[in-house]
């Protein structure tokens, strides 16, 4: 059967209550995972480029994100320790399984500490010393995002979790807000498989103008698991709700996984002319719109180094 996983991500804009509220709707709505992200605005870096950002000949080459805007957005939307522990009281609750990305190398102990299973996001795919931490750890499952990372990235990835005898699932995943139905490429689990028997999808498709339509055609071809970012809150009250699908869409695509094929395409074709625009190959290159937020997103949170207070990146060698 496959996994649906409901990515809360930041769309509890920073309140408890709401976070309770979304992990109930989530496992109404028949999601077998809530998961939130364990970032913390205290290891965002400050990497001057991208203050000002840079356009050449009209082309962007750098992405503007000043450093003082977002440290003080993501402020509002810390969740400390403590709050792990009441967002792990809600998933026993409301019988859904906890799950968390981790995003430095700070929070490898402290996830550990608490859950069973983590994510690693498209944007630390690469980042193998990261990959090596966790892989040291007790972790049950361990599911990895490989948008914006190349063939040769993936494959060390792999070898490293092969390597500690650890069960994980490559999802495929294109990083792009949102993802064009052109640019969804989903053959791409195909090349995944290559690596790994666990696939799926983590699909940021806008659900209000191109429905359900990665996660059925994902559902047809095969996959194990499907993650979506979730919201209970009008699109337009959190910066990933524009990507998230609200609790009766996210039914939907629970019910679409346990769906025969001969509905899922009846699905597919009363939504989309032709669903091999979809498809898109098994190799695909990774576009520069992905390479401009690879660059901005791998490094966007570090740790800080006790003797020196210099940033640790999820990259860097011991």
């Amino acid at each position: 059967m496959t996994k649906i996983i409901a990515e809360l991500c930041q769309n509890h804009n920073g309140d408890i209550k709401i976070l309770e509220e979304m992990v109930h709707a989530a496992s109404e709505s028949g999601a077998d995972y809530a998961k939130i992200q364990s970032l913390h605005s205290s290891e965002l870096t400050h990497r001057k480029r991208f203050d000002e950002g840079l356009i050449e000949g009209g082309k962007i080459k750098t992405i503007k994100r000043d450093y003082k805007s977002e440290y003080e957005r993501l402020k509002k939307l810390d969740l400390e320790e403590s709050d792990h522990v009441k967002f792990i009281n809600f998933c026993n609750k409301y019988n859904i399984k906890p799950l968390t990305t981790i995003f430095s190398l700070g929070k490898v102990d402290m996830v550990d500490k608490l859950f069973d299973e983590v994510k690693i996001s498209s944007f630390d795919c690469a980042s193998h010393r990261l990959i090596e931490e966790i892989s040291k750890k007790d972790f049950d499952h361990i599911i990895v995002s490989t948008g914006a990372t190349f063939n040769r990235e993936i494959k060390k990835t792999c070898d490293i979790l092969n390597l500690a005898n650890k069960k994980f699932t490559l999802l495929h995943c294109v990083s792009i807000y949102p993802t064009p139905m052109e640019s969804a490429n989903i053959e791409r689990i195909n090349f995944l498989k290559k690596f790994n028997d666990k696939v799926g999808i983590s699909d940021h498709s806008n659900p209000e103008i191109n429905k359900n339509l990665i996660p059925a055609v994902a559902f047809y071809l095969g996959v194990d698991c499907i993650e979506k970012h979730f919201t209970i809150l009008d699109k337009d009250k959190t910066k990933d709700g524009p990507v998230s699908a609200n609790p009766n869409q996210l039914k939907e695509i629970v019910n679409l996984s346990k769906s025969n094929k001969e509905d899922i395409k009846k699905y597919i074709d009363e939504n989309v002319d032709d669903y091999k625009i979809l498809l898109g190959s098994e190799n695909r290159d990774v576009t520069d719109i992905e390479l401009l937020n690879r660059d901005y997103y791998q490094g966007r949170f570090a740790s800080k180094d006790g003797k020196n207070d210099k940033y640790v990146f999820n990259w860097q060698e011991k």
